[in-house]
């Protein structure tokens, strides 16, 4: 269950995929749900699919020539539909079977994986669509309730210290390592989980955009768990 009380402003909800893409973002409004529940047994799609690596992308070719029971073939069923609505309306969905996500906990500045709450950003204007079909499900969070780490002042000094370059390119520094798109949650923030078998579509930070980027976060894998991914 999607508890939408706490951020009815941001997420605007509908019930079918013509609305889901024609709707435009205003005002605080930057995520769209298509909350649906799904049929089928995703699960034993996943269980299906040998993972050499952390990450495989799941090809429509070998998604069809699996051998799967009832309900599998429903659920397979729905992935083939949802990457035909995508790619039909223009984006290039990719499905993914995920063991866990590559960390940089390394990273001499802050952490810049998925795990760390972020938004995406582009050259031109575009959209991000994801949907979780098995395994845990990403979670979104208010833009008022987050800070960029960038402007926290005790990483923004180290930040400085760190930047071996004129005042004038801190700024630019920032973009090209991806830090200016990282934030972090206020103590009391209520982050949403995007819940399962629902598609969402998220305001990414782009020139024409007019209104803030959605901010997101990818979710810590149970162990023994793969996940079961559509992103675009």
């Amino acid at each position: 269950m999607i508890d939408l009380s706490t951020i009815e402003n941001q997420i605007h909800c509908v019930t079918n995929f013509e609305d889901f893409v024609s709707t435009s973002f205003h005002g605080e409004m930057n995520a769209i749900c298509w909350r649906r529940k799904l049929i089928g047994d995703f699960s034993e799609i996943v269980k299906k699919i040998e993972l050499n690596g952390n990450i495989v992308e799941l090809d429509q070719e070998e998604l069809r020539a699996l051998q799967l029971s009832e309900q599998g073939q429903l659920a397979r069923e729905i992935l083939l539909n949802d990457l035909k609505l995508l790619t039909a309306h223009g984006a290039s969905p990719i499905l993914n079977v995920i063991k866990c996500y590559e960390r940089d906990d390394d990273n001499p500045f802050f952490s810049t994986d998925v795990y760390s709450f972020h938004v995406d950003r582009s050259p031109v204007p575009t959209d991000t669509f994801l949907c979780t079909y098995f395994g845990e499900s990403s979670d979104i969070i208010p833009n008022s309730q987050a800070i960029q780490k960038v402007l926290v002042p005790e990483i923004r000094n180290k930040l400085k210290k760190l930047y071996h370059g004129s005042d004038e390119g801190f700024e630019s520094f920032l973009t090209e390592h991806f830090l200016d798109l990282h934030y972090q949650a206020h103590p009391k923030s209520k982050p949403i989980n995007l819940g399962i078998g629902h598609l969402w579509r998220l305001a990414i930070d782009h020139p024409k955009s007019n209104v803030p980027p959605c901010i997101h976060r990818a979710p810590k894998e149970k162990d023994g768990e793969n996940r079961l991914l559509m992103i675009c």
